[in-house]
């Protein structure tokens, strides 16, 4: 039976069919606009954090920094994720995603003019941190205003975005070093690597002003027609309906405004978004990707070869998470979880072994690779969709804050530890993260629900906490 048109909005391209009792929604120009732009943060997120693999050499060389000093070098920024991860929920609770995510980008132009023309070592860490800020808080609330504006038919994809735009940030952070790298600067080359983030940042913050508020933020400040116009503009299959189910959601919240996270009702939801951001930092992928240049030097790889090395490593980051975003609300996020902690036990291991026998190097870029992909199509795609989907509206940001502060904080301690423990053998850290994906496989088979399908509300039902 062929699907029968049911409406059509205003003249903007969107459909709502009907087969059988499903509504299947078409991506309009304005929801993917807003979507896009969200999660460019991510993008910002993505270069801030890989473009320090290429400067990594050169500040060693710069201020004379062993294996703890790099360290802190690196974490450094990872901490001021924490804090921005957590005061990101309540700000924007207040402000609203919109305003708040424009906050977070003066603060990522901050930061890498301030590390571009850092005068010293301690000054270098304090830009470094103030950009680990808007790194934390876009973490928070990207994920989140693209869920409240996106139907649940579409949202796994469109908030994919996030961590898509993750990935392109990666790549043209490995991208971006391997181009200044050729250009032969000299003593200067880390202050470009690390300054040439402003120019994308400050693009972020012109573009989030051509974006709408969240609907649902909307009609906590009793915006009831602009909340209405949102989600028309968003193509919403049912206007009225939809706002009348957020409106009682608010109306709850209201009724617990003051209400902790730390419940009962809530311990559930509260275990699966810090396990989860824990097991994305202990599968060892950031703390990979932030040395990743030091990883090939170790394998023998010259610098250049080894940022070109990185770039490949970027270019399959990218491909998995195309194809993780295609299929994330077919799949579903658990079996996707599922598949990406067997290629990573595989790859680590491998990856592992060369780094202890020193020898077939050649084949290091092969099995980086696997685990790049496996990462992306599980961890990558999965994270910022599902923590963003398990907390009711009363603590969302509460949550999403949460679950992100539990992920930075692994972050930075992995980050700060892998110079030291690698220092005595590049395959201890390997071994180790490929353990912890052994663990991650059996908590997510018998412990993680699927949640693909399912509205916001809906999932409250789902997890006992309605």
């Amino acid at each position: 039976m062929l699907p029968t048109p049911i409406s059509r909005l205003n003249g903007n391209d969107i459909t709502v069919l009907r087969t059988g009792e499903e509504l299947q929604v078409k991506l309009n120009f304005y929801l993917l606009k807003s979507a896009v732009i969200g999660a460019l943060g991510g993008l910002l997120f993505g270069f801030d954090t890989a473009v320090i693999s290429g400067a990594t050499q050169s500040l060693t060389a710069t201020y004379h920094l062993g294996p703890r000093g790099l360290g802190t070098t690196v974490a450094i920024a990872l901490w001021g994720t924490v804090v921005g991860a957590l005061m990101a929920g309540p700000i924007g609770q207040k402000l609203g995603g919109r305003e708040t995510l424009r906050i977070m980008a003066v603060l990522y132009v901050i930061s890498a003019l301030g590390c571009g023309f850092a005068w010293d070592w301690p000054s270098l860490l304090v830009f470094r941190l103030i950009g680990g800020l808007g790194i934390g808080g876009s973490s928070v609330l990207g994920p989140v205003y693209i869920a409240e504006l996106a139907p649940a038919q579409l949202r796994g994809r469109l908030v994919g975005l996030f961590q898509f735009a993750i990935v392109v940030g990666i790549l043209l952070a490995y991208f971006s070093n391997f181009c200044i790298a050729r250009l032969q600067m000299g003593p200067t080359e880390w202050r470009w690597q690390l300054g040439i983030a402003a120019v994308p940042a400050f693009l972020f913050l012109l573009l989030l002003f051509s974006i709408p508020r969240s609907s649902r933020w909307l009609v906590t400040q009793n915006r009831i027609d602009e909340a209405r116009a949102v989600l028309l503009m968003m193509g919403t299959p049912d206007t009225e309906d939809e706002l009348r189910e957020i409106q009682a959601s608010i109306h709850s919240e209201r009724s617990q405004r003051a209400e902790s996270i730390f419940k009962r009702k809530y311990l559930f939801p509260i275990f699966l978004a810090v396990s989860l951001g824990m097991f994305n930092q202990l599968s060892g992928i950031n703390a990979v990707l932030y040395y990743l240049n030091d990883i090939f030097l170790k394998a023998g790889f010259s610098k250049t070869s080894g940022s070109l090395q990185a770039v490949m490593v970027g270019v399959m980051n990218l491909i998995a998470t195309v194809i993780a975003m295609s299929v994330i609300d077919k799949i579903g996020r658990k079996m996707l979880l599922l598949i990406g902690s067997v290629g990573m036990v595989i790859s680590l291991c491998a990856v592992a072994r060369i780094m202890l026998a020193q020898t077939h190097g050649n084949y290091l870029i092969v099995f980086l690779a696997v685990y790049t992909m496996s990462f992306a199509v599980s961890q990558g795609a999965v994270i910022w969709v599902y923590i963003s989907e398990i907390f009711p509206n009363s603590v969302r940001a509460k949550g999403q804050s949460l679950g992100t502060s539990a992920h930075w904080v692994m972050n930075a301690v992995i980050s700060w530890a892998f110079p030291q423990m690698a220092a005595s053998s590049g395959a201890y850290p390997f071994f180790f993260f490929a353990a912890m994906m052994v663990v991650q496989f059996f908590v997510v088979l018998f412990v993680f629900p699927e949640t693909k399908g399912l509205t916001l509300e809906a999932m409250q039902v789902q997890l006992g906490i309605d």
